[in-house]
Order: C-alpha cells, then structure tokens, then sequence
C-alpha cells in the first residue's frame, strides 16, 4: 500500500523562485528554522525532510586518515602476501572463526 496524504497545505512560489514553509510542515517536520531537504522521486513526488545535521567529526579519526593516506603514498602501505596468507591458514586450520562473535574477555 503507498503512502497516503496526511495533510495538504498550498504555498506560493515568488517570481524569484521563494517560497515559505508553511507553519504547519514546520510542525510535522519538527523545525522552526534551520536547513530542510528536497528530495524528487522518479515519480514526479517531491518529499520534503528534516535536515539531519552530521554528528562531529571525531578529530582522532581525521588525523588517522590523514597518515593513513600519507603511508600509502609513501609505500608504506602493502597488501598481505599469500605466503603470510597461506600460514595464517595453518595457524588456524581446523579452528572454527566466525568474525560476527564477540571478542573473549582474556
């Protein structure tokens, strides 16, 4: 079943292309003043949401990018070999891993 009409307010658009949110989207949408979003579907159904600001970067994050990306244009950065590989495999043959279980406390 699709989305049904829960409200329908009329607004105009000034010859320079403005318009004001009417009140009452303000209220569904949960904002008085700050940035909304316009989104058009495929459709030809415009849906208007609520902005959701991006959290704070966490700056430890960044920095760690940030030499991330320097190591690997230095080289420093190399895929693993299939030597390494194939002895990982043997360390862990007959060993069950599942990387979605949680790490034991020891």
């Amino acid at each position: 079943m699709g989305a049904r009409t829960t409200l329908s307010v009329d607004a105009t658009i000034t010859a320079r292309g403005q318009t004001t949110v009417p009140s009452a989207i303000r209220k569904m949408l949960g904002v008085e003043t700050g940035q909304i979003t316009f989104r058009a579907l495929s459709n030809g159904t415009v849906v208007i949401e609520a902005k959701i600001e991006d959290e704070q970067e966490d700056p430890a994050i960044g920095a760690f990018l940030q030499f991330l990306e320097q190591d690997i244009a230095r080289g420093n950065v190399v895929p693993l070999q299939q030597t390494l590989l194939d002895e990982l495999d043997d360390l862990l043959e007959g060993e069950k891993v599942d990387m979605n279980d949680a790490l034991p406390d020891d």
